[in-house]
């Protein structure tokens, strides 16, 4: 089996093939990953030196020119299927002994979805070379997104992979492709068969399920446009990611950004510290100095630095709407504990709770964000954010914590459920405080909707809008200490 092209390439750039690398470029950098002049002229001499040959060599060759860190290769890989495809229009499926013959099949040869999935099972269950599978695998699969992925839209025709793969039933389809791979091993596989069969089975339905999605990219792409797909198709940077609406997967993800953000923050604020360290002029001194020379200030007197590492107070939500944003900034915040001279760290969903414990230097940080809604008291009511009563409980339970030295740090959306919010509470620990912000994950155009206490709360402490990693990232940084 074998996959023609039926209709003829799309015309590139105006151009040629250095104005589609540029589109390519500037798309990537849409997407918010940074590719520079230099990193745009290495990936031409890549093109150059690599040629068009092998899709998969241009592919590698690519990302060593323009990516810069490795957890944006997947939104790098989305972006290279959507501009240098594996093929272009419909495709035809023909048997090897019919490649000869001038008039193909057509790509929906009207096989149900049953006769479909039992040569799916056949083909994956197999023990042929996986170079050859690859390729079958891919005629099937733009045999079953043209017979089932495909619909009519406002804009025309498209297709669709939930469509397609709900055909499949791919639930199903795993069972049985395991029940294949276990079958030569009779009626009582060993329990190391069963692990690895199960393991080989997920992996190829893993990787169906990834073929048909590009499967369908690629031609929505074709009927609709790039730009279509790069805004609805195209995963976003673990950084960009909004907080409130992100997947566990992509949680699990932009926890792993939290060690080069840290660092990232570090040396920035260490080269603030390098720059402050001669001090600012001194204007009292200096004059005074300049008597003996008539006035005019020929030595600069300046101020002796006195550099501060303030107490840091986090009094964060971990209510079910936040957990995933008050999860990462204490993430985030615990990685760069050594700007302060003491961290402690205070939970609350309707009660308040101190958890600092959770986040010692030794802590598994996955493992302390898991344990705080499950072991430290954080509500006595029905579970459902009461950030009034969180402030009366802190204050009941830990009246002294805040003072003059400390850095208040309020992490949450400020939604109370219609209670009594108790803003000259937080006003008084606010007064309290040598600094205090407020980090909201939710936009700013949502603030004061519904249930929200955020227009109150404005009114005492500083609040900024943390959507995603970037942007708390880029909150912080102002915030770090000098």
């Amino acid at each position: 089996m074998a996959v023609r092209r039926t209709s003829p390439p799309q015309p590139l750039a105006p151009h040629g093939f250095p104005g589609h690398l540029v589109e390519f470029v500037e798309a990537l950098r849409g997407v918010g990953i940074a590719v520079g002049p230099s990193e745009t002229v290495d990936a031409g001499q890549v093109m150059t030196v690599l040629g068009l040959g092998d899709r998969e060599v241009l592919r590698e060759g690519l990302a060593c020119a323009v990516l810069r860190r490795p957890d944006h290769r997947g939104t790098y890989d989305a972006m290279f299927d959507l501009w240098f495809p594996a093929a272009l229009g419909a495709r035809t499926v023909v048997d090897d002994d019919e490649a000869d013959e001038t008039e193909p099949r057509d790509a929906a040869p009207g096989r149900d979805a049953e006769a479909l999935r039992a040569a799916l099972v056949e083909m994956l269950a197999g023990n042929e070379d996986m170079a050859t599978v690859d390729d079958r695998l891919a005629a099937m699969v733009a045999q079953i997104v043209e017979a089932f992925g495909k619909y009519s839209s406002s804009r025309g025709p498209s297709y669709s992979s939930y469509q397609a793969l709900k055909a499949m039933a791919l639930d199903e389809l795993e069972g049985k492709l395991l029940a294949g791979l276990l079958a030569p091993y009779g009626d009582e596989p060993t329990p190391t068969q069963e692990q690895i069969a199960k393991a080989m089975a997920a992996k190829r339905i893993a990787q169906l399920r990834h073929m048909v999605e590009a499967e369908t990219k690629r031609r929505t792409a074709e009927q609709l446009g790039r730009k279509h797909v790069q805004t609805y198709g195209i995963p976003q940077l673990a950084e960009n990611v909004e907080f409130l609406r992100a997947s566990g997967e992509q949680l699990r993800e932009m926890r792993r950004v939290v060690s080069p953000l840290a660092r990232t923050l570090a040396s920035r604020l260490a080269a603030r510290r390098r720059r402050s360290r001669a001090g600012q002029i001194d204007l009292r001194k200096t004059l005074r100095k300049s008597m003996s020379t008539g006035g005019v200030p020929i030595e600069v007197v300046l101020k002796k630095p006195r550099p501060a590492r303030p107490e840091l107070v986090v009094l964060c939500d971990v209510s079910g709407s936040v957990a995933g944003f008050s999860h990462f900034t204490l993430l985030l915040v615990n990685a760069l504990r050594q700007q302060f001279s003491r961290v402690r760290v205070f939970a609350f969903i309707d009660t308040t709770d101190e958890v600092t414990e959770m986040f010692g230097p030794d802590s598994d940080l996955a493992v302390a964000v898991q344990r705080i809604t499950r072991e430290a008291g954080v509500y006595t009511r029905d579970g459902h954010s009461d950030y009034g009563h969180a402030f009366v409980s802190f204050l009941d339970k830990y009246p002294s914590v805040l003072s003059p030295r400390s850095s208040l740090l309020v992490l949450g959306d400020g939604r109370n459920n219609y209670r009594n919010p108790e803003v000259a509470l937080l006003t008084h620990m606010v007064a309290a405080s040598r600094h205090a912000h407020w980090l909201n994950p939710e936009p700013k155009h949502l603030w004061g909707s519904g249930d929200s206490a955020v227009p109150r709360y404005q009114g005492v402490i500083p609040m900024h809008e943390c959507r995603s990693a970037k942007q708390l990232a880029a909150v912080i940084d102002q915030l770090l200490p000098v």
